[in-house]
């Protein structure tokens, strides 16, 4: 049976450029009847192990009820989920423990058993990026503006004083702005041709990739950023969402495109409230191709991105499901729905939709206990699960017309860092995994010494192939291009972090050096909790993802390193 679209495309949207809007003021359950067909994993048919339901058809999903909030699992110990403490450097996520048959009532995947263990790491402060006074000045400085907007020539600190022979230049860094002492969000980090930019607290700003001077003026908002697309799109247009208010009815609603390369602001615009329950008070972002999807609580409107006109809405379906979560990326979409919150079927469902009319491809129905908390990859969709009750997780991947290809069936410990969701599941929240066609990449945890990147089948869910970091510190993978891995090798207290790259094809993975940062500034680019990173061009980028908001110290905004 076909199935239109949710809903037709519809008139309004965001027009042209225009002064900013008034401010207002101050899955697996256990085994169900056997179905048509039976394979392993979280996407098995009904009476096969795993969370996933049969595959169905596009179309009308009556048989399924519905929503209330979004859930987002989050319990110490989940891998992709960082309870505090855990290693050095921008990845510190601590996985969940995986454990054999001693649990086997809790997950069987293909005879082998899988499950997690609540943690108790204490109640420790997050801790961000910080330099104390002090820095000297004796040769040529990077240009650091201090405020993200200067020229460089009052700095004095000199990071490249003392450099060793063979080590890479801090091309330049960036102190970030003040903050609130409460604190304040520095999402997204985007990087052209020409221009690395960053967003923190009201502003976003932009930086030549090669000395850092400022491309642009920064861009000031009346209100701190509270969302951010996590991609840019083919033309570098990305879009950022800003609070209405500082009321505690304030919503993330207002919204902003913007060119990475000449920072012109294109159209901006207000996203209005879905039914009762279904705020904008917290939104995700995510481009795919030309289209803007805005998701809210339990609802997604999606916009033309290069003109902000709305061109439809993804709402409530079948009896009671309720879209609350999408991720986006290589002109695929996908939609997260809970179903049935307060009736006997409670589920998850996920739904590939065509990004520019809605049209849905193909659902797939997660079993009851199982929720749907990240996206490892959209192409090819991987997803990581997790069941709160049962303490367990699962990472499972799909062709691309919706069929279960396979799950994750190694008895590891693997630390990918995923930020905190508390008002939405932030599917596209995670780094420290990557993923080609055929194999999914992920770095073991380990407590001291030198952990491994797993490839991961996509077949067949087993390992491939194991790399060991080439130092005592931990390694993450960061991309893949032109049939190799990189990945990133974490800091030590006075060695600098290593960009490396591991062929992904053939016999051999040897890890080969392809800069090594420098040891003066170990210590800072040890400081970045949880940053963000990215490899462009033969420069690696290193930002904080939240500012301390402490009057007493330096806080690092972003670092670039190259030769």
């Amino acid at each position: 049976m076909t199935q239109p679209p949710d809903q037709p495309p519809q008139q309004g949207g965001f027009g042209p450029p225009q002064a900013p809007p008034p401010q207002p003021q101050p899955g697996y359950g256990y085994p169900q009847q056997p179905g048509p067909y039976a394979q392993p994993g979280p996407y098995a048919a009904p009476g096969g192990p795993g969370p996933y339901g049969q595959p169905q058809q596009p179309g009308p999903y009556g048989q399924q009820p519905g929503y209330g909030y979004p859930q987002q699992p989050q319990y110490p110990g989940a891998p992709g989920t960082p309870p505090p403490g855990g290693p050095r450097g921008p990845f510190k996520g601590k996985p969940a423990i995986v454990v054999g048959a001693a649990v086997a009532a809790l997950l069987v995947i293909g005879g082998t058993v899988y499950a997690v263990t609540r943690g108790d790491d204490g109640g420790q402060k997050k801790p961000v990026a910080q330099q104390s006074d002090g820095g000297t000045s004796t040769a040529t400085t990077p240009a650091n503006p201090g405020d993200g907007s200067g020229d460089g020539k009052s700095d004095p600190e000199d990071l490249n004083a003392g450099r060793k022979p063979g080590e890479a230049k801090v091309l330049w860094y960036k102190t970030a702005p003040d903050a609130p002492r409460s604190g304040a969000d520095a999402p997204g980090m985007w990087i052209t041709g020409k221009t690395a930019v960053k967003a923190a607290y009201k502003q976003v700003f932009a930086y030549n990739v090669g000395d850092g001077a400022p491309t642009w003026s920064p861009i000031t908002f009346p209100q701190k950023i509270c969302a951010a697309t996590p991609q840019k799109s083919a033309d570098d247009k990305v879009v950022v969402a800003y609070m209405s208010g500082t009321s505690d009815r304030a919503k993330c609603n207002q919204l902003q495109q913007i060119d990475l390369n000449t920072g012109k602001k294109g159209w901006s615009g207000e996203v209005a409230d879905g039914g009762l329950f279904d705020s904008a008070i917290s939104v995700e972002l995510t481009i795919s191709g030309k289209t803007l999807m805005v998701g809210r609580s339990q609802s997604g409107t999606a916009y033309d991105l290069g003109t902000g006109k709305k061109l439809y809405d993804k709402k409530k379906y079948g009896t009671d499901c309720f879209p609350s979560a999408f991720a986006g990326g290589a002109g695929r979409l996908f939609s997260v729905a809970s179903c049935d919150v307060t009736g006997s079927d409670e589920h998850d469902e996920i739904q590939s939709l065509d990004p520019a009319t809605g049209k849905v491809k193909w659902t797939q129905k997660v079993k009851k206990g199982w929720k749907v908390a990240r996206t490892y990859s959209v192409d090819p969709l991987v997803v990581y699960l997790t069941n709160e009750d049962k303490k367990a997780w699962n990472i499972s991947t799909f062709t691309a017309d919706g069929k279960f290809r396979s799950e994750v069936k190694i008895d590891e410990k693997f630390a990918p860092s995923c930020g905190w969701a508390i008002l939405e599941r932030d599917l596209q929240g995670c780094q420290g995994v990557a993923a080609d066609a055929d194999t999914l990449y992920l770095p073991t945890d380990t407590t001291s010494g030198a952990n491994e990147i797993v490839a991961i089948s996509l077949a067949n869910g087993k390992a491939k192939w194991r790399v060991k970091s080439p130092t005592e510190e931990s390694m993450v993978p960061v991309d893949v291009e032109g049939g190799k891995l990189v990945a990133y090798v974490h800091p030590s207290y006075d060695t600098g972090g290593q960009i490396v790259s591991i062929p992904t094809g053939g016999s051999g993975h040897q890890v080969t050096k392809l800069l090594q940062n420098p040891s003066g500034t170990a210590q800072i680019e040890d400081g970045f909790y949880d940053g963000a990173v990215a490899w462009a061009d033969g420069r690696f980028y290193i930002s904080s993802t939240r500012l301390s908001g402490n009057d007493d110290a330096k806080e690092k905004l972003m670092l670039a390193f190259g030769k």
